[in-house]
């Protein structure tokens, strides 16, 4: 940066801000398989090595392989009481963040055998600073302050496998987009489970009866056991990596809800759904996702204040109600 004469503002082992954000993103860019190969090369040719010249020239030669790779997002705050009052609200909230279905959701990747060591969330702790680490195989994702006043997401892959690529360093490029996208999604996890805001206009559509396309969808109100244990099966297939299906959702449902439940109720409630954009089905299939909206009425639904006959339809303890304050960031830097 110093060399294209591009101002920034250091930030420790990073930057802080700077004039020209698309040019700071192109420089670390190019730091990829050719370059790394380049430097290995220039080494090569002065250490000694047990192969020789003759073997290189026989195909015989080093390869060079990834063992770990560290890919994070900073995103960095307007004062450092936003950032520590929006970290530790963060922690409280998300101490379940290393659940199995979720870590499945945001390495986007589907484990049929446990691994071993099991999937965990750990808060380690050094002086007054804390680490939320969400364990996912051999790799995790790591959230914390750094330097008191931006929030950093950092997904560290021990093993490139865990992701689906393979280990020889011209596989890096990939392996980098592919961490991106586990710090993009834990980003939105943490995003979906503080954005529950009576604001959205999805509420009122959820809440009301509408009319789309000519074609009547009843309201799913609030309190109604049937609609308490459906939105509750809903939380339990948010993080359902392949979607949900009709057979699939229905059974959740009929646990919660305690009583038959029928295959033609449950057509029609996902008809409801659908109608309402808070779920897709995806194409050429009987699978369905839900959508942004539809996360987050499936959690305000689900998390606040329940009424005593839906009480008994909530698939787990009750997580608190209250959400921390949002607080406005000013930049954000990858």
């Amino acid at each position: 940066m110093t060399q294209a004469g591009i101002e920034f503002t250091a930030w420790d082992n990073g930057f802080a801000s700077t004039e020209d954000p698309a040019g700071l993103q192109q420089l670390c860019d190019t730091l990829g398989p050719d370059t790394i190969a380049v430097f290995c090369e220039r080494w090569w040719a002065r250490l000694p090595l047990p192969l020789t010249d003759a073997d290189r020239a026989g195909g015989y030669w080093w390869d060079i392989s990834m063992r770990q790779v560290e890919v994070s997002r900073t995103i960095v705050f307007t004062a450092p009481r936003h950032a520590r009052g929006f970290f530790e609200a963060l922690c409280a909230d998300n101490l379940d963040i290393g659940r199995p279905e979720q870590m499945q959701l945001i390495f986007g990747r589907r484990v049929r055998i446990p691994p071993e060591g099991g999937y965990r969330t750990r808060l380690l702790r050094s002086g007054d600073e804390v680490t939320l680490n969400a364990h996912f195989r051999h790799s995790r994702v790591k959230s914390y302050l750094k330097c008191g006043q931006a929030f950093r997401i950092e997904t560290v892959v021990n093993d490139t496998g865990d992701l689906g690529v393979a280990r020889r360093i011209e596989h890096l490029d990939e392996l980098s987009s592919k961490a991106r996208d586990v710090n993009r999604r834990m980003v939105d996890a943490f995003r979906v489970g503080q954005g529950c805001v009576l604001a959205s206009p999805a509420f009122e559509r959820a809440a009301r009866p509408t009319l789309e396309d000519g074609r009547r969808a009843p309201a799913l109100r609030f309190g109604d056991p049937r609609v308490m244990a459906l939105v509750g099966a809903l939380c339990a297939c948010l993080h359902v990596v392949a979607g949900f299906t009709n057979r699939s959702l229905r059974a959740q449902v009929s646990t919660l809800l305690g009583v038959p439940y029928s295959m033609g109720q449950m057509s029609n409630d996902l008809r409801r759904l659908r109608m309402k954009g808070l779920i897709t089905r995806l194409p050429h299939s009987n699978t369905y996702v839900l959508t942004p909206d539809g996360q987050r009425v499936a959690i305000f639904y689900h998390l606040g204040p329940q009424p005593a006959a839906a009480a008994t339809c909530r698939g787990h303890l009750p997580r608190p109600t209250t959400h921390p304050p949002h607080y406005p960031c000013a930049k954000h830097s990858e």
